[in-house]
């Protein structure tokens, strides 16, 4: 089960270089770059990048091998990581990593070696569609902007601004549909000619000034403009500056800034005269037409906004209270995070996922789209638009080289040593920012034609069809969907019983489980890691043959009806770089009838060890034969796929009866789960129940699984739960004993995920007991400090009394008083690089190896030794000594503890 991060340590000052942690005298270091430190009765792991990881919309991630440890709070020096162990055990803490969207901080990309090697193939150009959202329209366009007060939001110490562009068509007559942009989490302020000096601070300080990434979709609203929609792009610097304190990334924060911006609107719409210049010059927008666009953790912001329209949130974390005015027809998300995996499954919605994504590199936001199945009504489209060459900061002008007024940068990590052949900027498969940008507005547009306007035409470039926008070119663009006029799924979860390959799990810890090995290069973003190491009721069909001929057999629980579709359409995909993989594809009816439906063929997506390109395809045949076969539609109960190509692998997500045309949607009436956060003190004696705090709102019923996270890092428990309004169904009681033992904080958390007719809006939280015992006072003396060459120097470290927690405390070697000081060839080399990182030549005194230790006393007891080990040498010397210092944090000597002096004699 994951432990999670506890309350986020201070920024500090630059630590000596290399400081390596010690555990106990006989317990390995921590890795390179980690240490555990420790104040105030929080312990913290603590990671020091080699130089600035730039503040991006990915959630950075501690784990210790497969177990997620938490997210850990980034220090303004944009280096230094922390994140609160509260009762993470020591022993836990092995093969450490860093991650951001699955792509590891703390060491280079490997596995390009092992990755199937790409040999320049790209997708075959699709036929071009009938309609081309891509194309201006006729009006000409209408800009300016507004800058209202800022608002407070819940939990936000600053004051979020409230300033936006405005771009609209000049001319129109009549209401028209409005389209808002939220941008994603990007550094908040620079300071004019410095070069790249950023910062992530709000308000920004004197002399710098705010990055205005709301400027960096012009392009985008223009085209919508020209086409007859009223758009505004909203500013979240406030949000980005401080989300890194909350629990839900600013999930909360970003839906209340975009209803407070809708409110506004609502209000100018019903007095035209009260509204600001540029919007009483622009036609009336209609309101009971919305498109909310987001861009990274902006899609996530606008996917809870058009929740919280739906399904109000509770009233203490909602910064925009009030009815709703306006109705959000779809969604628009590009390259978005979703940590909570919390969907709305009756908004259609559009997710652009870019292949070349260098931030949330693990294109989590497919599960927009996977995360809908069996929640609503089944009726929303909801689409996946893969962009084979994009990356993540090119779909905002004031994110991109050349063009931003603030340093901006290629979001992909270029190796020019080992180029990606994919995503290198000079591949042939990599798109420019022109290009990027240019299909991006093309893919927005035509989600708003067919959301706003219920246009079909343009359905075929968002739902699988096959057909491209010719304005997108030269962008390769392949689309899947569910949703829609899609029924009778055959789905891997839910029961279905499979023969002839594997039903395996998106995310376990067993490689015999899970549908892709960890360990192999590449990724899949249907099978992106949430809140625990093992998921239940998440997967896929995973097919892997030497030799064609031997069917897979999927059986639902019970017959499906495909009535009334003209095809079935499955979500498919191979290994990357791969071709001429070869299905057959069949169905069985209730009595046992099998029609063959036809063959496909499909090539893996061009992809490298740095990319997420194990991504289903949708490919479809149609149900004639069945038809002519007398299969009784209405009751099919079995898939088959047999392989027709020599060998391979291949991966079923999911098959659907599809038709043409576009669906009337209306949202179900559904319960909401939100998960708070208590906090208590321990006390000093006694039992006490606490019962983790749940809301349950909205209407109906519904289920959600629960996840209840061992405190101490292990693996969670899981339960199914049926959830409606004005229940107590979920119920985690956590008992609470009091002591006079300094310990740490701990933190008993659940997660929630939506199963079946039910929405999530806080999917995490819990109940902190916060230690209210003082940290017990370390003392250190000496246990031989006056030895002879070759042998140990030795202090202990000792406490009157066990702690229920580890105690970390910092030693430091200073120089020598007074005399020779010890040398670095005067000990134990071995010890030496193992607690400094040095090597003893050149020789030099040993306080400048930066020798600077953590020291534990485990939890139960009451000392520990630091030792320097000597070395006998041949030499004549005199005698040479070096001092010891308990210190601070910052490897400052503590004022009110005493300097300890050891001292070598010669053996001569």
């Amino acid at each position: 089960m994951a432990a999670l991060a506890g309350s986020p340590g201070p920024a500090h000052a630059q630590l000596p270089r290399q400081a390596w942690p010690l555990t106990t005298t006989k317990a390995e270091p921590l890795p390179s770059g980690w240490r555990i430190d420790g104040e105030g009765g929080t312990r913290e792991l603590v990671w020091r990048a080699p130089k600035t990881v730039p503040l991006g919309d990915a959630r950075v991630e501690f784990r210790a091998g497969d177990r997620l440890l938490g997210a850990p709070e980034q220090a303004r020096d944009g280096r230094t990581f922390r994140l609160a162990l509260g009762e993470m055990r020591t022993e836990r803490l092995t093969g450490l990593r860093v991650t951001a969207a699955g792509r590891r901080l703390d060491a280079a990309p490997d596995g390009m070696q092992k990755f199937p090697s790409y040999k320049g193939r790209t997708p075959v150009p699709a036929p071009a569609n009938g309609v081309d959202p891509g194309r201006p329209g006729s009006y000409r366009t209408v800009t300016g902007a507004y800058d209202l007060a800022p608002v407070r939001l819940p939990g936000y110490a600053s004051p979020v601004e409230m300033s936006a562009q405005v771009v609209a068509p000049k001319g129109a007559t009549g209401s028209r549909p409005l389209a808002l942009f939220l941008h994603g989490r990007h550094d908040t302020c620079y300071k004019p000619g410095s070069g790249d000096d950023v910062n992530a601070d709000w308000p920004c300080a004197n002399g710098y000034q705010p990055i205005p990434s709301y400027l960096g979709y012009l392009r985008d609203q223009q085209l919508l403009a020209s086409q007859g929609y009223v758009t505004v792009s909203i500013s979240a610097n406030g949000i980005n500056a401080q989300d890194s304190e909350t629990e839900d990334a600013g999930a909360q924060a970003r839906s209340s800034l975009v209803r407070q911006h809708l409110a506004h609107w609502a209000d100018w719409s019903a007095h035209r005269s009260s509204a600001p210049a540029v919007i009483r010059g622009a036609p009336k927008a209609d309101l009971s037409r919305v498109l909310l666009v987001g861009h990274s953790r902006g899609g996530e912001g606008v996917n809870r906004a058009a929740m919280d329209s739906l399904y109000p949130p509770p009233p203490a974390e909602d910064g925009s209270p009030g009815p709703v005015r306006w109705k959000v027809r779809g969604t628009v998300l590009i390259a978005p995070t979703i940590f909570g995996q919390n969907p709305v499954a009756d908004v259609p919605s559009v997710t652009l996922l870019p292949g070349c994504d260098g931030d949330v590199s693990d294109l989590q936001g497919e599960d927009f789209v996977d995360g809908t199945r069996g929640i609503g009504r089944g009726t929303a489209l909801h689409s996946a638009v893969y962009l084979i060459g994009a990356n993540h900061n090119y779909f905002n002008g004031e994110w991109t080289p050349g063009e931003a007024v603030a340093p901006a940068r290629d979001d992909f990590r270029a190796d020019p040593e080992q180029p990606d052949p994919v995503c290198a900027p000079d591949a042939a498969t990599r798109l420019t920012a022109a290009q990027q940008r240019k299909a991006g507005a093309t893919y927005i547009a035509a989600a708003a034609r067919l959301f706003l306007n219920g246009d079909d035409r343009v359905r075929p470039l968002l739902d699988g069809s096959g057909r491209r926008a010719a304005s997108a070119d030269p962008a390769r663009v392949l689309t899947h969907a569910v949703g829609g006029r899609r029924g009778g799924g055959f789905l891997p979860d839910g029961g279905a019983r499979v023969t002839g390959a594997r039903l395996c799990s998106a995310i376990d810890p067993d490689p015999a489980v899970a549908c892709l090995d960890p360990e192999n290069p590449g990724s899949s973003p249907h099978f992106v890691s949430w809140e625990t190491g093992q998921e239940t009721g998440r997967g896929a069909v995973a097919l892997k043959w030497s030799a064609p001929g031997t069917a897979a057999r999927i059986t639902p629980p019970r017959p499906l009806s495909l009535r009334g579709s003209q095809k079935l359409a499955l979500r498919v995909f191979v290994p990357p770089n791969t071709a001429g993989t070869k299905f057959d594809v069949s169905v069985t009816d209730s009595r046992s009838r099998t029609a063959t439906l036809g063959r496909v063929e499909m090539a893996g997506l061009p992809g490298s060890a740095a990319t997420a390109s194990y991504w289903a395809q949708e490919l479809r045949v149609p149900l004639s034969a069945a038809t002519r076969a007398g299969l009784d539609l209405a009751h099919v109960k079995s898939l088959a796929l047999t392989p027709r190509s020599r060998s391979g692998q291949a991966w079923l997500m999911d098959a659907w009866g599809w038709a043409p045309g576009t669906s009337a949607v209306k949202e179900a009436a559904l319960p909401r789960v939100d998960v708070g956060r208590t906090i208590v003190k321990e006390g000093d004696s006694g039992t006490r129940t606490y019962r983790i705090p749940v809301t349950l709102s909205g209407h109906g019923s519904g289920q959600v699984r629960v996840y209840v996270l061992d405190p101490d890092g292990g693996r969670a428990e899981n339960r199914l739960v049926t959830v409606r309004p004005g229940s107590h169904t979920i119920d985690v009681p956590v008992e609470i004993e009091g002591d006079t033992v300094f310990g740490d904080d701990v933190e008993h958390d659940i997660a929630v995920k939506a199963v079946h007719n039910a929405v999530v809006g806080k999917h995490r939280g819990g109940l902190t007991v916060e230690n209210d015992d003082p940290e017990p006072v370390i003392t250190m003396s000496p246990v031989a400090d006056r030895v002879t060459e070759g042998a140990t120097l030795t202090w202990r470290l000792s406490v009157e009394t066990p702690a229920a927690a580890d105690i970390w405390q910092p030693v430091r070697v200073l120089a020598a008083a007074e005399g020779a000081e010890l040398s670095t060839k005067d000990v134990d080399p071995q010890w030496l690089k193992e607690w400094s990182g040095d090597v003893p030549d050149p020789e030099r005194p040993l306080s400048q190896a930066h020798l600077w230790a953590w020291l534990n006393i485990p939890a139960g007891s009451t000392s520990v030794d630091f030792v320097v080990p000597s070395v006998q040498d041949q030499m004549a010397e005199p005698t040479e000594s070096v001092r010891v210092a308990l210190t601070d944090r910052n490897a400052k000597p503590l004022p009110d503890r005493p300097v300890l002096t050891g001292t070598v004699l010669d053996q001569q």
